[in-house]
C-alpha cells in the first residue's frame, strides 16, 4: 500500500520564508556591490577543496544552504554585476530582468510549441517585434531568441547553407564530389562564434577566409570582392559572409552597405553580427552609422544581455527569410503534431534546441519598465563615458588610444616614449594585473597590430562617473609604480 503523504516539494509557506530571505540578499548584494572585488581573488580549486566530494545522503535545511552559498560560493565569483566590471563586454541584470527571471524559473514553462505554453511564444514574437522597431528594422525581419549569439550566429550559418539549394539536409556533406568547398568570409577581427559555427557545420576550417581590415580595423570590402572573385576562379563556392557591427576586440563598425550590396550581387548570404553593438540602433543618432545597409543584410544578431540590462542569457536573431531558416531547422514527430499546427510559429521549427525557456519574459519586463527613452538614455550614458575616458588618454603623453572608440570601450595602452614596443607590452600586461588585483576594477585585453591592448569596456547598468574616473587612478598609480621597474631594466 502506497504511503498516503508521498514526498513532495517544500510548502507554499517554507518557500514564502526562503524566497523572502534570497530576495533581502540579492537587494542587499545590488546596494552593496560596490564592497566587492570585482574579479575573484580566489586560487584554482580552491571552490571544490571547501566543498563536499559527495552529495549529501539526507537533506539539508534551507537556511544552511543559503549560509553555505554567502561563505563558500560568493567568495568564487567575478561580479559581472558590479560597476566597475570593465573587461570583455559588461553585462548587467537590472532589477525588472532580475524579477523577470525569477518569475520564468517559477513558470518553469517550455515554449517548443505554442501549445506547449501559447504565452511564452506570443510574447517573444511580441518582444522581438518591439526590438526591431526600436532598432529601425522592417517588418519584414522574423526574429526568435536563443541563448547566446555564438548559437545565433550558427543558425543563421545553417540558413546560409540551406539557402544555397545543396541538398545537404537531405545527403550530408561527407563523400560527395559533386559538393565543392564551401566558403565563408568574416573580417580578422570578427568574434570566435563565426568560425566555431564553421567547424560545427562542416564548413572546415581552412574555407573560412579572414578579410584583411583598414587602419581602423574594419572589413574592406574590395578585399572581399577580391576574395569572392578568387574564389569562384579556383571553382569553390561563397556561401556566406558576416560583417560586425561592434567587433570584440575594438567594436569596429564594418561598412555594411558596401559588403550588403556586394553580397547581394554575388548571390552571398550577409549575417550581421551586432551582438554588441546592434543594441546602440536604438539611438536615432547612430542608426544610420550603424546599420546603413542592413535592409539588404539577411540575418542579424544583437545580445540584450550584453547592453540592454537584460540578465544573461538571451540573443535575438532576426532573418528576412525564416522560410528558409524553418527549412533548415523544422522536424515534427509525431508526439508533437498538434492541430493548430499550421496556424501558429512553433519555435522549435527555427533552432537545434527543443526545449525552449521563457527568455522573453525578462526582456520583456526589462522594456515595459525603461521604457524606449529611459533604455537611450543609458546607452548614451555608457558611450559619453567612454568618450570622456578616450579623451584623458588622448590628452595624456603616457598613454596611447589603440583604436577609435565609436561606441562604450576604448582601446589603449600605457605608451612611455622612453621604452621601446616589447617593453611597452609588459609594462600593459604588469598595470592590468595590478589593476585587475586591486578588486576595485577588472579590465581585458587584445592584441592590436601585434600590440598589447587594454580594453575599457562600459555597459553596466549601475556605471556611474566616479568608477570610471577610479580607473583611471588606478591606471595612473600603476603606471606610475611599474614605469620605474620596467625604466631600471
Amino acid at each position: 500500500m502506497p504511503d498516503s503523504t508521498p514526498p513532495t516539494d517544500f510548502s507554499p509557506d517554507q518557500f514564502r520564508r526562503h524566497g523572502h530571505a534570497v530576495v533581502e540578499w540579492i537587494a542587499d548584494y545590488l546596494a552593496t556591490i560596490d564592497d566587492y572585488p570585482v574579479l575573484s581573488p580566489v586560487q584554482p580549486g580552491d571552490i571544490r577543496e571547501a566543498l563536499p566530494a559527495r552529495a549529501p545522503e539526507a537533506g539539508e535545511p534551507l537556511d544552511r544552504i543559503l549560509a553555505d552559498f554567502d561563505q563558500l560560493i560568493v567568495p568564487g565569483i567575478t561580479h559581472w554585476n558590479h560597476p566597475s566590471f570593465f573587461a570583455y563586454f559588461a553585462i548587467s541584470g537590472s532589477v525588472p530582468g532580475i524579477l523577470g527571471e525569477m518569475l520564468a524559473a517559477a513558470l518553469n514553462v517550455n515554449g517548443m510549441l505554442w501549445k506547449a505554453s501559447p504565452s511564452a511564444t506570443e510574447l517573444e514574437l511580441t518582444t522581438m517585434d518591439w526590438l526591431r522597431q526600436l532598432m529601425g528594422l522592417s517588418d519584414d525581419w522574423f526574429g526568435h531568441i536563443n541563448d547566446t549569439a555564438s548559437i545565433s550566429t550558427l543558425l543563421a550559418l545553417a540558413a546560409a547553407r540551406e539557402a544555397a539549394n545543396l541538398d545537404i539536409r537531405q545527403r550530408g556533406m561527407a563523400g560527395r564530389a559533386d559538393l565543392p568547398a564551401l566558403r565563408l568570409y568574416t573580417s580578422a577581427q570578427s568574434h570566435s562564434s563565426v568560425e566555431k559555427g564553421a567547424l560545427t557545420l562542416g564548413f572546415g576550417q581552412q574555407n573560412v577566409i579572414a578579410i584583411e581590415t583598414d587602419r581602423d580595423f574594419r572589413m574592406r570590402a574590395d578585399r572581399l570582392a577580391a576574395a569572392i572573385a578568387s574564389d569562384r576562379a579556383a571553382g569553390h563556392l561563397p556561401v556566406a559572409a558576416v560583417a560586425t557591427i561592434g567587433t570584440t576586440s575594438t567594436t569596429s563598425i564594418d561598412p555594411l552597405r558596401p559588403i550588403a550590396e556586394l553580397c547581394q550581387r554575388e548571390g552571398v548570404w550577409l549575417h550581421v553580427d551586432g551582438a554588441y553593438g546592434g543594441a546602440a540602433a536604438i539611438l536615432p543618432e547612430l542608426r544610420e552609422r550603424l546599420f546603413d545597409g542592413i535592409e539588404l543584410a539577411d540575418s542579424l544578431v544583437v545580445n540584450p544581455h550584453k547592453w540592454l540590462f537584460t540578465p544573461v542569457d538571451i540573443s535575438a536573431l532576426y532573418t528576412r527569410h525564416p522560410d528558409i531558416l524553418k527549412r533548415a531547422f523544422s522536424l515534427v514527430p509525431e508526439y508533437l503534431v498538434t492541430a493548430e499546427q499550421d496556424e501558429v510559429v512553433n519555435l522549435m521549427d527555427y533552432g537545434v534546441q527543443l526545449g525552449r525557456r521563457f527568455r522573453a519574459l525578462k526582456l520583456w519586463m526589462v522594456m515595459r519598465s525603461f521604457g524606449a527613452e529611459g533604455l537611450r538614455e543609458r546607452l548614451r550614458h555608457h558611450i559619453a563615458l567612454a568618450q570622456r575616458f578616450a579623451a584623458w588618454v588622448d590628452e595624456s603623453a603616457a598613454w596611447q588610444r589603440m583604436a577609435p572608440t565609436p561606441l562604450s570601450t576604448v582601446c589603449f595602452r600605457a605608451a612611455p616614449p622612453s621604452l621601446s614596443a616589447e617593453a611597452q607590452d609588459a609594462l600593459n600586461e604588469q598595470i592590468m594585473a595590478a589593476v585587475n588585483a586591486s578588486g576595485e576594477a577588472f579590465l581585458s585585453h587584445t592584441k592590436l597590430n601585434d600590440r598589447f591592448t587594454l580594453r575599457l569596456a562600459i555597459g553596466n547598468i549601475r556605471t556611474e562617473a566616479r568608477h570610471v574616473a577610479r580607473a583611471w587612478a588606478l591606471l595612473n598609480e600603476a603606471l606610475e609604480r611599474l614605469s620605474v621597474g620596467a625604466l631600471e631594466r
